[in-house]
């Protein structure tokens, strides 16, 4: 029979309607000669209720086989419940059941199907299909798809043309790892799962097509973490002849209907803005969370000429300050803070307590010249612990802004019923790597660089600074874009920054060179981890949890072992041979 409605859609409304309801049962119980069956679907629970003596023996019978997760179809009239059940929407009726089926048996499920279960992640993901029957992963996807929803509604009213681009592409030497495909036609050549539509969006300005937008999946070989997958979804903005200001407000207009539509929160706009080096030095962070203070404190000037030589020849010395935490926090908790940072290239971390209007601690005794400056600089108050880091800026930033992070969680400073969005603003064009001892792209080599610091892409590159922008939630980068380059000269002369020889750069990058010689416009865009929004709306800290079938911390699916071998015969038409010694 076709199925009335949903099981956890009825109401009182529908009091002595005939039903037939289709879904899952929860739970079965059989009491004083009554069956009672709770019956889930993807709208909630409701109670069956089953009586031997009213029913025909097909019926009772079916409902003395039926177990946990077995399929069911019933038909039967909606009753008010005698004792109603307030936590749950479906609480003041039940259904009386005339006729049960059993479309489906289930095996005993290796965890059950409630929230707040305690599952090993990869046999949650093992059994996913299990997993995402539970009522909190189902409203986890309810509310990713509202979100969806009302981003495609809020740019389709602004004009913006939906256009797919396309999944296999070039690959780039900027970034990360690309996941490459092998070419069957082109023998020992590849294509590249794109890690962003980026240059195909711009082409897409330089054909006119003035305001585009896509929401697409993206592909990075890298690192795993709890907000990183290797497959993503991003929405995609770019348009033409606006500039960053009028980005960012199309930006917040949409993130304001988008919390308004899904949370019920008024965003206040604008949203504020903060400079990459103010974010760096009060928050050691450029996706700072202003849900909580404890900013970090510059202090060296105030202790260069102490005795403490730790102190006093360091590049500098920054600090910060738990309110309240000196009992909070033994020798043996502040050493492994002391490794935590380590982890962030600081060589230790010192500490001070401050009690009875008194300085104490280690380093206590190297400070008293100054103890007095330092009390009132960092406006320190009874019991109060603080925690220093001597070295470069750039580690005594990222070190205490990890720490800072680290603090505001087991010290519960955050707000978490909160969402604190802001604009990072005023990036640098490059950054150092390491690992690659050159500069690379802060964002990418397609940022266009402020109009005076264009110079300096034939000189000093730390000083290029970039007309580029980042949002940030709760300290989470949600998202990043810029205004771009449109002239192939300035391009050209990107490239060169970048260590691209004139030949390379052409290889690589011919056909958007090429296209800058037809008109392009000047242009600018953004990309949002939709992902990443819809954990932070759903109040999770993993996007696995936001994502239908994630890949584990290994890059690997333990529902379809996936990645897998391939047969032989497959390699060979792609001309691929697989090297299996060390």
């Amino acid at each position: 029979m076709k199925r009335s409605m949903y099981a956890g859609s009825v109401r009182l409304e529908q009091l002595g309607q005939e039903l037939t309801l289709k879904g899952w049962v929860s739970r079965r119980r059989d009491l004083g000669g009554l069956i009672f069956i709770d019956l889930r679907d993807r709208e909630g629970v409701m109670q069956l209720v089953i009586n031997p003596e009213q029913v025909d023996q097909q019926t009772v019978e079916a409902a003395e086989k039926v177990r946990s997760e077995y399929v069911i179809e019933v038909t039967g009239l909606v009753a008010q419940r005698d004792q109603a059940n307030d936590k749950l929407p479906t609480g003041q009726v039940e259904l009386q059941v005339r006729n049960l089926t059993i479309l489906s048996t289930s095996k005993t499920t290796p965890f059950e199907i409630k929230d707040g279960i305690e599952v090993n992640d990869d046999t949650r993901l093992r059994y996913r299909y299990l997993d995402l029957r539970r009522p909190e992963m189902l409203a986890n996807f309810k509310l990713r798809a509202k979100v969806t929803h009302s981003i495609r509604n809020y740019l389709d009213a602004l004009d913006f043309i939906d256009v797919e681009t396309p999944m296999l592409t070039k690959s780039t030497p900027e970034g990360a790892r690309d996941y490459l495909v092998p070419s069957r036609v082109s023998q020992g050549h590849f294509y590249a799962l794109p890690q962003s539509p980026q240059i195909t969006k711009q082409l897409l300005m330089n054909a006119g097509f003035d305001r585009y937008y896509q929401i697409v999946k993206c592909f990075r070989d890298e690192d795993l973490r709890g907000d990183r997958q290797p497959e993503f979804t991003q929405v995609d903005l770019e348009t033409s002849f606006l500039d960053q200001e009028d980005i960012q407000a199309i930006t917040e207009g949409l993130l304001a209907q988008v919390m308004k539509e899904t949370k019920g929160i008024d965003l206040s706009l604008p949203l504020p803005r903060i400079t990459y080096e103010d974010a760096m030095n009060h928050y050691g962070s450029d996706k700072p969370d202003t849900r909580f203070d404890m900013t970090l404190q510059d202090l060296t000037a105030l202790v260069k000429d102490t005795d403490f030589k730790v102190f006093a020849q360091a590049p500098a010395v920054k600090a910060v300050v738990a309110k309240g935490a000196a009992d909070l926090y033994s020798r043996k908790d502040i050493d492994k803070l002391t490794d935590f940072v380590k982890q962030f290239g600081a060589k230790g971390l010192a500490w001070l307590k401050y009690t009875d209007n008194t300085l104490a601690g280690p380093i206590a005794k190297f400070l008293t010249d100054i103890s007095d400056k330092l009390t009132a600089s960092l406006q320190l108050g009874e019991k109060d612990l603080v925690f220093f880091v001597a070295d470069s800026l750039e580690v005594a930033n990222n070190a205490l802004g990890a720490l800072r992070s680290r603090l505001g969680k087991e010290l519960n400073l955050i707000d978490t019923s909160q969402f604190n969005f802001l604009w990072v603003v005023d990036w640098p064009m490059f950054e150092w790597s390491e690992e690659e001892g050159r500069y690379m792209s802060a964002h990418h080599p397609f940022t266009l660089p402020t109009a005076d610091s264009q110079q300096e892409l034939e000189g000093d590159l730390s000083k290029v600074r970039a007309v580029a922008y980042d949002i940030v939630l709760n300290g989470y980068e949600l998202g990043g874009g810029s205004l771009r380059i449109n002239q192939k000269e300035l391009q050209e002369r990107m490239f060169k920054a970048l260590g691209f020889s004139t030949e390379a750069a052409r290889e690589q990058f011919g056909f958007l060179l090429e296209a800058m010689d037809y008109g392009f416009p000047p242009h600018g865009g953004l990309a949002l981890g939709l992902d990443r929004l819809v954990m932070l709306l759903a109040g999770k800290e993993n996007i696995r949890e936001v994502i239908a079938f994630p890949k584990n911390n290994k890059a690997s699916d333990p529902m379809t072992e996936a990645p897998s071998l391939v047969a032989k015969q497959q390699l060979e038409e792609l001309a691929l041979e697989i090297d299996t010694h060390d």
